[in-house]
């Protein structure tokens, strides 16, 4: 063992997955447990859904991952210093022995997914164990890294998938076995799944995990930016340390299937009108005065056939189809693989941000990033901006990219459910 508890680093190849001491929520001194849950950091819609988090209880996870204050550096401060605080009287505690959790989510329409919550340790896309399948942006990073540093802790699991073999053995086994047992925590948040905690630390159940996953690699489905800050915290720290783990979930697709959604755009100070007036000519452009659900409908057959997008901001939709091909073959990199070239996300970036509409990816006085619909378009339409609605990306093609060591475009794809922030938090001094 290391000196953060782990065992050493070996040769082998695989996932290294590794219990830990979990921080939890009290129950008796906090609300309740869905009161003090958040999404993930960047799935909140700010500033309308971090105040409504805020409010939930005085305890509430985005106080950690979302502090707020008028510089960075003030606002890690504050998260560290509310962290202390709140394991000083006990509002967070951590369990009495390292363990691995089994994290169960279920929906009222019958879906249900279950993974393991661990310290996995962290390697670079060369080892080609976790495979990101989108670029990051550095200035996230970098704020993500600054709060870990400051906290000393993995605030968030990260969603992680890999395909079992779709029968109930190895880690499936264990998991489908120690959900018949009472879980240490059960709650149902408000946007309707319910949720819950069990943990395991019995010996051979752990080994058997373990074992298990050191024959199978994963791809990141939610938290690229995370496991990019998990491994520059590996790199400023020497190693063996607990900077070498970082806290995921994992999940079996093969065994639970995750929904792919889509991440929109918000377009700022380009007004609908002129965001079409740049497209004349190189994109076929259609007015819809249909309800946000029939606009999707639309967006999906069209996305059948080609590249196509859905605009809105001006109080109607208007669907965006068909791009002029001598357009594309000046725009898109032909280095890359043609799935690569013809994904939406793809022609988005490189085409219509680059070289139509002139706004830097990475911008955000310029872009947004949202994975609510209507709250992209709300939001547009309140601002004066362009919401650019996009059609989600299936797994097999997410998945067969990374393997070739493809990147997508940033924030192509929303794997989903994401797990619930506050439920196990990971202190770095355990």
């Amino acid at each position: 063992m290391n000196s953060a508890g782990h065992p050493e680093t070996t040769a082998r190849r695989g996932l290294e997955l590794t219990p830990f001491r979990g921080l939890r929520y009290d129950p008796d001194r906090v609300g309740s447990l869905a009161a003090v849950t958040s999404p993930p950091y960047d799935v909140v819609v700010r500033p309308d859904g971090l105040l409504h988090l805020e409010s939930a209880d005085p305890h509430n996870i985005v106080r950690l991952i979302l502090p707020q204050a008028d510089t960075p550096g003030a606002r890690n401060e504050q998260a560290a210093k509310t962290l202390r605080r709140w394991l000083s009287e006990g509002v967070l505690t951590a369990d009495p022995e390292p363990g691995l959790y089994v994290y169960e989510q279920h929906d009222g329409d019958g879906m249900v997914q279950r993974g393991i919550i661990g310290a996995l340790r962290v390697s670079e896309p060369s080892e080609g164990l976790v495979l990101p399948h989108e670029d990051v942006m550095p200035h996230v990073v970098a704020d993500r890294a600054a709060l870990m540093r400051a906290t000393s802790a993995n605030l968030e699991p990260l969603l992680l998938t890999y395909r079992g073999n779709g029968t109930a053995a190895d880690t499936t086994a264990v998991i489908e076995r120690t959900v018949e047992r009472p879980p240490l925590l059960a709650t149902t948040t408000e946007d309707g799944f319910s949720h819950r905690l069990w943990s395991i630390t019995d010996p051979t159940d752990l080994s058997r995990i373990q074992s298990d996953l050191t024959r199978h690699q994963a791809l990141i489905a939610d938290g690229h930016h995370r496991w990019a800050t998990y491994r520059r915290l590996r790199a400023e720290h020497p190693s063996p340390s607990a900077w070498d783990y970082g806290l995921v979930l994992l999940v079996d697709t093969a065994r639970y299937p995750l929904r792919v959604r889509a991440i929109h755009r918000l377009l700022h100070g380009l007004p609908v009108p002129d965001a079409l007036a740049a497209l004349d000519g190189l994109f076929r452009v259609r007015r819809l005065e249909v309800p946000l659900p029939e606009a999707l409908e639309s967006l999906a057959d069209a996305a059948c056939e080609g590249n196509a997008y859905l605009l809105a901001g001006d109080g109607a939709f208007h669907l965006v189809d068909q791009p002029d091909p001598a357009l594309l073959a000046r725009t898109v990199p032909a280095e890359h693989p043609d799935a690569w070239r013809t994904l939406d996300a793809t022609v988005l970036h490189a085409t219509l941000l680059a070289h139509v509409w002139h706004i830097p990816e990475d911008d955000p006085t310029r872009i947004a990033y949202i994975h609510d619909t209507a709250a992209t378009v709300r939001k547009a339409e309140r601002d004066g901006g362009t919401a650019v609605l996009m059609h989600p990306v299936r797994e097999d093609v997410v998945r067969d990219l990374a393997r070739q060591g493809v990147t997508m475009p940033r924030k192509s794809t929303s794997f989903g459910p994401k797990p619930a922030s506050g439920l196990v938090l990971r202190a770095l001094d355990l």
